[in-house]
């Protein structure tokens, strides 16, 4: 990471960087990989002045062109401008092959595309996530100049609007803004489209693109794609909620060095299965799908990743047609999907590292089946697959059933696997903790939701089961302090804990032990107990937080702010909800969080006021998504930013309450009475490179 020492944002004062040289980025002619991510105060000036020869800033008359024109520009990183064109002989930094501009918000793309493409000459990644300032189609197209990069990430938040997923109410592709427009010091300016010849491909070097969450691609982006990136082998599209299946399934026919293929929560259907099912006949064509010798020469046969997860326009007969054709798939997800037991018994490979079925109808006996041709397993998420316990309810019943599954899984994956990953609900016990006992000595994550059933023994063998654990993630399972105790003492690399409505007796002298490695914290409806002098404990002992999710902590108050704040500075994620008073008196100390990225405040004191999501959003420079609730509006609602004044905002979601009492809208409720409020809907807005979409949805998001 590059560290700038840099004024901050607004201020006129340059004095004491008269030379500019503080202000440069230190690149080396041995610099292999130059991260500039998570820098809001970064500008293609600044970019400039850390490629130009060190002589400008020695010789005095070089040196006042720039001093002059940063003067005359008020501040070096306020205003988007351009250096004199003497200026423009940058430096040439060979090793230079990898360069990630993500979040680099204030960057001129096309500006800083055209440095890298002077100073790096063999510049093979680029990772420009989390940037609506540009379109997809015209970022590509500017790629002509850096002829040698083989890999660009262009991932944005995935829009929580999947068709698949919500009740749409109404929406609407733009808005006029709820509040005056303000002169901002920043235009968002996009790289905007710009024509291409289709008989010159101007990208071909690119075989790995990412463009998970871009709501600005389309068909015509996917056809452009294909057209130009000739070496495609890796398209992750995860989340493009506006290609269609007709769209992908063109893209697929056309690149055929396609081995990986992400297309989760998109349209991707029967013609999609349809291209990647068919021959590749010697002319490169698609015939028809069940064309002779199609299991050793369509697409899908060469593929080692696929995931598919969510994609609900594939019918059963076409994913078992699709399960038939893998060969050499490493990486498989099925999350979702219309997966049935008979499309895992059509599954012909035989090397697969990963697979997620998860939230589908399989039985315990196709997985088994898949596990057992599958020795190579590392990561298996089965959360939300109801049939694995689908039989007679008798608790003894059930526990032979458990017994039998388990000691078959027993076979296939403690004598074969060794995995790192597990998510299992339904169907998943003590029994199978013992049972699986030999494949979980290296697991360093696990997930057990709704369904499962540890029991309080198997949770205490936790920690000698799987002594590498990192993450750990339970819903709805039996805890105590003595189980949480001997989780926080015992595994020394644990990173990620995470309490999602469990039942049982904890209290704070669970959390009264250094966890030094914890990086994220969930502590939802296990905690009501909670108040301001056991978050200074929690505090103290989990000092290196990233992301905090509090839920149900009806004895936290304002002051909590001043106590998370300076405890966690650095936080990147932050949920509060149903916690007590926390925002009743409105939000102060919590902006002082400047690394906060995600934030939710929901039914914590109804002190927000009108205009608190402008002012979130610019005090806070990396603040992507933002979720509230109208019960907290001080006023009854919030001013909607404009997409200049939204500063890095691309989500934002506003849920909306009622009294179970009256149907009909009413004040904010006292505080004792939110808890008789029920959801009615959610107001979510999009920003993408383009506009805004405004989208009332039946969901809580």
């Amino acid at each position: 990471m590059i560290a700038l020492n840099i004024l901050p944002i607004g201020s006129l004062d340059i004095s004491g960087y008269s030379d500019l040289q503080h202000l440069r980025i230190r690149v080396t002619e041995y610099s292999k990989k130059i991260d500039l991510s998570n820098c809001p105060q970064l500008t293609s000036a600044i970019l400039l002045l850390s490629l130009i020869p060190a002589s400008y800033f020695m010789d005095p008359m070089q040196r006042k062109i720039i001093e002059q024109f940063c003067i005359s520009s008020g501040h070096p990183i306020r205003e988007n401008y351009e250096f004199p064109q003497k200026l423009l002989d940058t430096l040439i930094f060979e090793a230079v092959q990898e360069v990630d501009i993500s979040k680099c918000r204030r960057l001129l793309i096309e500006h800083a595309v055209d440095y890298f493409s002077q100073s790096f000459p063999s510049l093979k990644i680029l990772k420009a996530g989390y940037l609506l300032n540009i379109w997809t189609t015209g970022f590509l197209q500017l790629f002509e100049k850096c002829s040698l990069v083989s890999e660009i990430d262009l991932t944005v938040d995935i829009t929580p609007l999947i068709p698949a997923s919500v009740t749409i109410l109404s929406s609407s592709p733009a808005v006029i803004p709820l509040v005056p427009e303000k002169t901002s010091s920043l235009k968002y300016k996009a790289v905007e489209t710009m024509s291409f010849h289709e008989s010159r491909p101007l990208i071909s070097y690119v075989t790995k693109l990412t463009l998970e969450g871009r709501t600005d691609v389309s068909d015509l982006s996917l056809q452009y794609i294909s057209k130009s990136c000739v070496s495609l082998c890796h398209l992750n599209i995860k989340g493009c909620i506006h290609v269609t299946d007709i769209g992908i399934s063109d893209l697929i026919s056309r690149c055929k060095n396609l081995n990986s293929i992400v297309v989760c929560d998109t349209s991707f259907g029967i013609n999609s299965v349809q291209a990647l099912c068919s021959a590749i006949s010697d002319d490169g064509n698609f015939p028809c799908l069940h064309s002779r010798d199609k299991h050793l020469n369509s697409m899908v046969s060469n593929l080692q990743s696929l995931h598919m997860g969510g994609c609900i326009g594939i019918s059963e007969l076409y994913l078992q047609e699709l399960m038939s054709q893998t060969q050499v798939l490493k990486s498989l997800c099925l999350r979702g999907t219309y997966l049935v037991d008979q499309a895992l018994y059509n599954f012909k490979g035989s090397s697969l590292e990963m697979l997620d079925v998860s939230d589908t109808k399989i039985s315990e006996a196709a997985l088994s089946y898949v596990i057992h041709g599958n020795p190579s397993l590392k990561t298996l998420k089965a959360r939300g697959c109801k049939n694995l316990l689908k039989g007679d309810s008798s608790i003894e019943k059930r526990e032979s059933r458990f017994s039998s599954l388990h000691e078959e899984l027993h076979a296939e994956l403690g004598k074969k696997c060794k995995l790192e990953e597990l998510e299992f609900g339904w169907g998943f016990s003590s029994f199978s903790l013992s049972a699986l006992e030999p494949a979980l000595t290296s697991l360093k994550t696990i997930n057990v939701g709704l369904g499962g059933m540890l029991g309080e023994d198997a949770l205490r063998q936790l920690p000698a089961i799987c002594p590498q654990l990192e993450t750990i993630i339970l819903h709805f399972q039996v805890i105590s302090d003595i189980i949480v105790t001997k989780l926080i003492m015992t595994l020394v690399e644990l990173q990620v804990l995470a309490l999602c409505y469990c039942f049982g007796d904890i209290s704070m002298s669970s959390f009264k032990f250094p966890m030094r490695n914890l990086r994220k914290l969930r502590l939802e409806r296990v905690t009501p107990w909670m108040n301001n002098d056991d978050l200074v404990i929690l505090s103290q002992n989990c000092r290196n937080l990233v992301e905090l999710s509090l839920l149900g902590c009806p004895l936290l108050n304002s002051d909590s702010q001043q106590i998370i704040s300076h405890a966690w500075p650095g936080l990147v994620s932050l949920h509060l909800e149903e916690c007590g008073e926390i925002t009743a008196n409105g939000v102060s100390a919590l902006l002082d969080c400047r690394a906060i990225e995600d934030l939710l405040l929901r039914h914590n004191g109804p002190g927000l006021q009108r205009n608190f999501i402008f002012h979130a959003a610019s005090e806070m420079p990396l603040l992507r998504k933002l979720s509230l609730d109208i019960c907290d509006a001080s006023e009854g609602d919030f001013d909607i930013p404009n997409y200049a004044d939204r500063c890095f905002l691309s989500i934002l979601k506003i849920a909306r309450c009622k009294s179970q009492r009256c149907a009909f809208h009413l004040p904010v409720p006292s505080p004792g009475s939110r808890r008789r409020s029920v959801h009615v809907e959610t107001l979510v807005l999009v920003w993408n490179s383009k506009n805004l979409t405004r989208t009332v949805v039946k969901e809580r998001l």
